[in-house]
Protein backbone atom coordinates (compact mmCIF):
# COMPACT_ATOMS: atom_id res chain seq x y z
CA UNK A 1 0.00 0.00 0.00
CA UNK A 2 1.11 3.28 -0.47
CA UNK A 3 -1.42 5.24 1.41
CA UNK A 4 -3.49 4.53 4.76
CA UNK A 5 -6.37 5.83 6.00
CA UNK A 6 -7.18 5.88 9.04
CA UNK A 7 -10.97 7.60 9.87
CA UNK A 8 -14.57 7.09 9.33
CA UNK A 9 -17.06 6.13 6.99
CA UNK A 10 -20.77 7.10 6.77
CA UNK A 11 -23.37 6.38 5.19
CA UNK A 12 -24.78 9.65 3.63
CA UNK A 13 -29.03 10.18 4.04
CA UNK A 14 -29.10 13.24 1.01
CA UNK A 15 -32.15 15.21 0.63
CA UNK A 16 -32.05 17.89 -2.22
CA UNK A 17 -34.48 20.79 -1.12
CA UNK A 18 -35.48 24.03 -2.12
CA UNK A 19 -35.41 25.53 1.16
CA UNK A 20 -35.29 24.22 4.41
CA UNK A 21 -37.94 24.11 6.94
CA UNK A 22 -38.87 26.51 9.66
CA UNK A 23 -39.38 24.45 13.56
CA UNK A 24 -42.32 23.07 12.81
CA UNK A 25 -42.67 23.26 9.45
CA UNK A 26 -43.18 20.29 7.16
CA UNK A 27 -41.61 20.82 3.18
CA UNK A 28 -41.77 18.64 0.29
CA UNK A 29 -38.38 17.71 -0.67
CA UNK A 30 -38.07 17.01 -4.59
CA UNK A 31 -35.06 14.36 -4.08
CA UNK A 32 -33.76 11.95 -1.82
CA UNK A 33 -30.21 9.68 -2.61
CA UNK A 34 -28.26 7.02 0.05
CA UNK A 35 -24.85 6.90 -0.62
CA UNK A 36 -21.66 5.95 1.19
CA UNK A 37 -19.49 8.93 2.63
CA UNK A 38 -17.72 9.77 5.67
CA UNK A 39 -14.41 12.08 5.15
CA UNK A 40 -11.83 9.09 5.65
CA UNK A 41 -13.89 6.66 3.44
CA UNK A 42 -14.46 9.91 0.92
CA UNK A 43 -10.74 10.89 0.98
CA UNK A 44 -9.55 7.15 0.07
CA UNK A 45 -12.19 6.65 -2.41
CA UNK A 46 -10.74 9.40 -4.01
CA UNK A 47 -7.40 8.42 -3.39
CA UNK A 48 -8.03 4.90 -4.95
CA UNK A 49 -10.13 5.94 -8.04
CA UNK A 50 -7.63 8.09 -9.06
CA UNK A 51 -5.13 4.84 -8.88
CA UNK A 52 -3.81 4.95 -5.79
CA UNK A 53 -3.13 1.75 -3.33
CA UNK A 54 -4.60 2.51 -0.46
CA UNK A 55 -5.93 0.85 2.84
CA UNK A 56 -8.22 1.53 5.27
CA UNK A 57 -8.56 1.37 8.67
CA UNK A 58 -12.26 1.93 9.97
CA UNK A 59 -15.43 0.72 12.24
CA UNK A 60 -18.41 -0.36 10.53
CA UNK A 61 -21.79 -0.65 12.69
CA UNK A 62 -23.65 -4.00 12.89
CA UNK A 63 -26.39 -3.10 11.08
CA UNK A 64 -27.79 -3.26 7.08
CA UNK A 65 -25.57 -0.60 6.39
CA UNK A 66 -22.05 -1.82 7.04
CA UNK A 67 -22.40 -4.88 4.24
CA UNK A 68 -22.38 -2.79 1.94
CA UNK A 69 -20.17 0.33 3.13
CA UNK A 70 -17.63 -2.21 3.15
CA UNK A 71 -18.40 -3.78 -0.63
CA UNK A 72 -18.52 -0.41 -1.87
CA UNK A 73 -15.07 0.70 -0.70
CA UNK A 74 -13.75 -2.58 -2.09
CA UNK A 75 -15.34 -1.64 -5.53
CA UNK A 76 -13.40 1.59 -5.61
CA UNK A 77 -10.17 -0.61 -5.12
CA UNK A 78 -9.63 0.48 -1.27
CA UNK A 79 -7.78 -2.30 0.51
CA UNK A 80 -10.44 -3.08 3.65
CA UNK A 81 -8.29 -6.00 5.80
CA UNK A 82 -8.84 -3.75 8.61
CA UNK A 83 -12.45 -2.33 8.18
CA UNK A 84 -13.87 -4.18 11.50
CA UNK A 85 -17.42 -4.66 13.27
CA UNK A 86 -18.26 -2.66 16.28
CA UNK A 87 -20.83 -5.39 17.53
CA UNK A 88 -24.08 -3.88 19.04
CA UNK A 89 -23.49 -0.35 17.61
CA UNK A 90 -24.82 1.26 14.55
CA UNK A 91 -23.17 2.55 11.56
CA UNK A 92 -22.06 5.92 11.21
CA UNK A 93 -24.89 7.89 9.43
CA UNK A 94 -24.85 12.03 8.00
CA UNK A 95 -27.96 13.44 7.36
CA UNK A 96 -27.38 15.93 4.32
CA UNK A 97 -29.06 19.08 2.69
CA UNK A 98 -28.28 20.43 -0.09
CA UNK A 99 -30.58 23.80 -1.30
CA UNK A 100 -31.25 25.25 -4.67
CA UNK A 101 -27.46 26.93 -4.46
CA UNK A 102 -25.80 23.84 -4.79
CA UNK A 103 -24.98 24.69 -0.55
CA UNK A 104 -25.09 21.72 1.84
CA UNK A 105 -25.87 21.36 5.72
CA UNK A 106 -24.68 18.59 6.93
CA UNK A 107 -25.19 16.40 10.24
CA UNK A 108 -23.10 13.76 11.49
CA UNK A 109 -23.95 10.93 13.93
CA UNK A 110 -20.58 9.05 14.44
CA UNK A 111 -21.83 5.93 15.66
CA UNK A 112 -19.34 2.74 15.01
CA UNK A 113 -16.42 5.57 13.97
CA UNK A 114 -16.62 6.61 17.77
CA UNK A 115 -15.30 2.87 18.39
CA UNK A 116 -12.09 3.00 15.84
CA UNK A 117 -8.99 2.86 18.85
CA UNK A 118 -5.72 2.81 19.30
CA UNK A 119 -5.97 -1.00 19.40
CA UNK A 120 -6.97 -1.27 15.59
CA UNK A 121 -3.70 0.85 14.56
CA UNK A 122 -1.66 -1.97 16.07
CA UNK A 123 -3.43 -4.66 14.79
CA UNK A 124 -2.76 -3.34 11.28
CA UNK A 125 0.64 -2.10 12.27
CA UNK A 126 2.95 -4.50 9.85
CA UNK A 127 0.81 -3.43 6.83
CA UNK A 128 0.82 0.28 8.00
CA UNK A 129 5.00 0.56 8.24
CA UNK A 130 4.77 -0.16 4.16
CA UNK A 131 2.70 2.89 3.43
CA UNK A 132 4.08 6.30 2.24
CA UNK A 133 1.67 8.54 3.84
CA UNK A 134 -1.14 8.54 6.30
CA UNK A 135 -4.76 10.63 6.31
CA UNK A 136 -6.07 10.99 9.19
CA UNK A 137 -9.49 13.11 10.67
CA UNK A 138 -11.34 13.94 12.95
CA UNK A 139 -14.48 11.84 13.22
CA UNK A 140 -13.16 9.45 15.15
CA UNK A 141 -12.17 9.18 18.90
CA UNK A 142 -8.88 11.90 18.95
CA UNK A 143 -6.80 9.66 21.21
CA UNK A 144 -6.88 7.44 18.35
CA UNK A 145 -5.86 10.25 16.19
CA UNK A 146 -2.79 10.89 18.44
CA UNK A 147 -1.85 7.75 18.46
CA UNK A 148 -1.67 7.24 14.74
CA UNK A 149 0.41 10.19 14.62
CA UNK A 150 2.70 9.34 16.87
CA UNK A 151 2.97 5.79 15.12
CA UNK A 152 3.51 7.58 11.83
CA UNK A 153 6.43 9.32 13.56
CA UNK A 154 8.26 6.38 15.23
CA UNK A 155 7.77 4.72 11.34
CA UNK A 156 9.01 8.04 9.32
CA UNK A 157 5.23 7.72 7.84
CA UNK A 158 4.04 11.63 6.10
CA UNK A 159 0.62 12.32 7.95
CA UNK A 160 -2.26 14.75 6.31
CA UNK A 161 -4.60 15.82 9.49
CA UNK A 162 -7.90 17.26 8.18
CA UNK A 163 -9.26 18.93 11.19
CA UNK A 164 -12.85 18.41 10.38
CA UNK A 165 -15.23 18.62 11.99
CA UNK A 166 -12.99 21.08 13.89
CA UNK A 167 -12.76 20.81 17.35
CA UNK A 168 -11.86 24.34 19.66
CA UNK A 169 -9.45 22.24 21.78
CA UNK A 170 -7.18 19.94 19.60
CA UNK A 171 -3.74 19.56 20.85
CA UNK A 172 -1.86 21.79 18.49
CA UNK A 173 1.24 20.11 19.81
CA UNK A 174 0.30 16.94 17.76
CA UNK A 175 -0.97 19.01 14.33
CA UNK A 176 2.63 19.76 14.59
CA UNK A 177 4.23 16.20 14.44
CA UNK A 178 2.25 15.97 10.81
CA UNK A 179 3.76 16.80 7.82
CA UNK A 180 0.42 18.99 6.66
CA UNK A 181 -2.51 19.97 8.01
CA UNK A 182 -5.51 20.74 6.19
CA UNK A 183 -8.75 22.68 7.37
CA UNK A 184 -10.71 24.17 5.17
CA UNK A 185 -11.67 28.33 6.08
CA UNK A 186 -14.62 27.42 8.44
CA UNK A 187 -12.69 24.94 10.20
CA UNK A 188 -9.74 27.52 10.30
CA UNK A 189 -11.85 30.18 11.90
CA UNK A 190 -13.25 27.76 14.74
CA UNK A 191 -9.22 26.57 15.64
CA UNK A 192 -7.79 30.41 15.77
CA UNK A 193 -11.04 32.40 16.67
CA UNK A 194 -10.21 34.47 14.33
CA UNK A 195 -12.10 35.88 10.86
CA UNK A 196 -11.53 34.47 7.76
CA UNK A 197 -13.93 36.39 5.43
CA UNK A 198 -11.01 37.72 3.46
CA UNK A 199 -8.06 36.04 1.92
CA UNK A 200 -5.87 38.44 3.95
CA UNK A 201 -7.76 37.48 7.48
CA UNK A 202 -7.43 33.58 6.22
CA UNK A 203 -3.46 34.53 5.93
CA UNK A 204 -3.50 36.23 9.65
CA UNK A 205 -5.60 33.40 10.67
CA UNK A 206 -3.32 30.90 9.16
CA UNK A 207 0.02 32.61 10.36
CA UNK A 208 -1.29 32.13 13.51
CA UNK A 209 -0.85 28.13 13.58
CA UNK A 210 2.60 28.57 12.00
CA UNK A 211 4.09 30.85 15.07
CA UNK A 212 2.30 27.54 17.48
CA UNK A 213 4.57 24.98 15.13
CA UNK A 214 3.20 23.69 11.95
CA UNK A 215 4.99 23.07 8.99
CA UNK A 216 2.77 23.26 5.72
CA UNK A 217 -0.73 24.60 6.02
CA UNK A 218 -2.92 24.00 3.38
CA UNK A 219 -6.51 26.29 3.16
CA UNK A 220 -8.89 24.81 0.72
CA UNK A 221 -11.32 27.89 0.27
CA UNK A 222 -13.98 26.90 -1.91
CA UNK A 223 -14.56 29.10 -4.97
CA UNK A 224 -11.91 30.72 -3.95
CA UNK A 225 -9.24 27.92 -4.49
CA UNK A 226 -6.52 27.21 -1.78
CA UNK A 227 -3.72 29.05 0.16
CA UNK A 228 -0.63 26.80 0.80
CA UNK A 229 0.87 28.58 3.81
CA UNK A 230 4.46 27.19 5.75
CA UNK A 231 7.08 29.35 7.66
CA UNK A 232 9.39 29.76 4.07
CA UNK A 233 6.29 30.11 1.22
CA UNK A 234 3.13 30.97 0.52
CA UNK A 235 1.14 30.30 -2.43
CA UNK A 236 -2.24 30.79 -3.77
CA UNK A 237 -3.97 28.51 -6.00
CA UNK A 238 -6.55 29.32 -8.16
CA UNK A 239 -9.96 27.41 -8.21
CA UNK A 240 -11.12 25.60 -11.72
CA UNK A 241 -14.45 27.49 -12.54
CA UNK A 242 -17.11 24.92 -12.49
CA UNK A 243 -20.86 25.19 -12.56
CA UNK A 244 -21.38 23.71 -8.92
CA UNK A 245 -24.50 21.02 -8.60
CA UNK A 246 -23.65 19.74 -5.59
CA UNK A 247 -20.71 20.60 -3.14
CA UNK A 248 -20.87 17.94 -0.78
CA UNK A 249 -17.34 15.92 -0.39
CA UNK A 250 -15.51 18.84 -1.89
CA UNK A 251 -13.01 19.32 0.58
CA UNK A 252 -12.75 15.36 0.71
CA UNK A 253 -11.93 15.14 -3.14
CA UNK A 254 -9.36 18.25 -2.99
CA UNK A 255 -7.21 15.87 -0.04
CA UNK A 256 -7.92 12.58 -1.63
CA UNK A 257 -6.29 13.78 -4.79
CA UNK A 258 -3.37 15.86 -3.08
CA UNK A 259 -2.45 12.45 -1.24
CA UNK A 260 -2.49 10.14 -4.51
CA UNK A 261 -0.59 13.47 -6.25
CA UNK A 262 2.03 14.14 -3.34
CA UNK A 263 2.95 10.08 -3.21
CA UNK A 264 3.44 10.60 -7.03
CA UNK A 265 4.64 13.35 -8.21
CA UNK A 266 6.68 14.92 -4.23
CA UNK A 267 5.54 18.15 -5.77
CA UNK A 268 3.04 19.98 -3.41
CA UNK A 269 2.22 22.71 -5.77
CA UNK A 270 1.41 20.13 -8.68
CA UNK A 271 -0.46 18.45 -6.37
CA UNK A 272 -2.56 21.27 -5.12
CA UNK A 273 -3.58 22.09 -8.46
CA UNK A 274 -4.39 18.82 -9.24
CA UNK A 275 -6.69 18.36 -6.23
CA UNK A 276 -8.10 21.67 -6.72
CA UNK A 277 -9.82 20.56 -10.32
CA UNK A 278 -10.54 17.61 -9.31
CA UNK A 279 -12.88 18.72 -6.38
CA UNK A 280 -14.02 21.21 -8.87
CA UNK A 281 -15.02 18.01 -10.71
CA UNK A 282 -16.52 16.55 -8.16
CA UNK A 283 -19.22 19.29 -7.50
CA UNK A 284 -20.45 18.98 -11.06
CA UNK A 285 -22.45 15.88 -10.19
CA UNK A 286 -24.53 14.94 -7.41
CA UNK A 287 -23.40 13.39 -4.36
CA UNK A 288 -19.74 12.53 -2.46
CA UNK A 289 -17.84 9.35 -3.50
CA UNK A 290 -20.48 8.85 -6.48
CA UNK A 291 -19.53 12.21 -7.67
CA UNK A 292 -15.92 11.23 -7.88
CA UNK A 293 -14.01 10.87 -11.49
CA UNK A 294 -12.12 7.96 -11.72
CA UNK A 295 -8.17 8.67 -13.79
CA UNK A 296 -9.73 8.46 -17.30
CA UNK A 297 -13.05 10.71 -16.47
CA UNK A 298 -10.43 13.43 -14.93
CA UNK A 299 -8.00 13.52 -17.51
CA UNK A 300 -10.96 14.31 -19.83
CA UNK A 301 -12.32 17.13 -17.71
CA UNK A 302 -8.20 18.83 -17.31
CA UNK A 303 -8.37 18.60 -21.13
CA UNK A 304 -11.45 20.88 -21.09
CA UNK A 305 -10.44 22.75 -18.04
Amino acid sequence: MEIAVIGSNMVDLITYTNHLPKAGETLEAPDFAIGCGGKGANQAVAAAKLGGKVMMISKVGDDLFAPNTVANLQQQGVDTRYVTTAPGTSSGVAPIFVDEQSQNRILIVKGANQQLKPADIDAAADALKACQLMILQLEIPPETVYYAIDFARQHDIKVILNPAPAVANLDIQYACKCDFFMPNETELEILTGMPVSSDEEVKLAGQSLLKRGLKNLIITLGSRGSLWMSNDDLHQVAPVTVRAVDTSGAGDAFIGCFAYMLVKTGNILEAMQQASAYAACSVTERGTQRSYPDAETFQRFLNVH
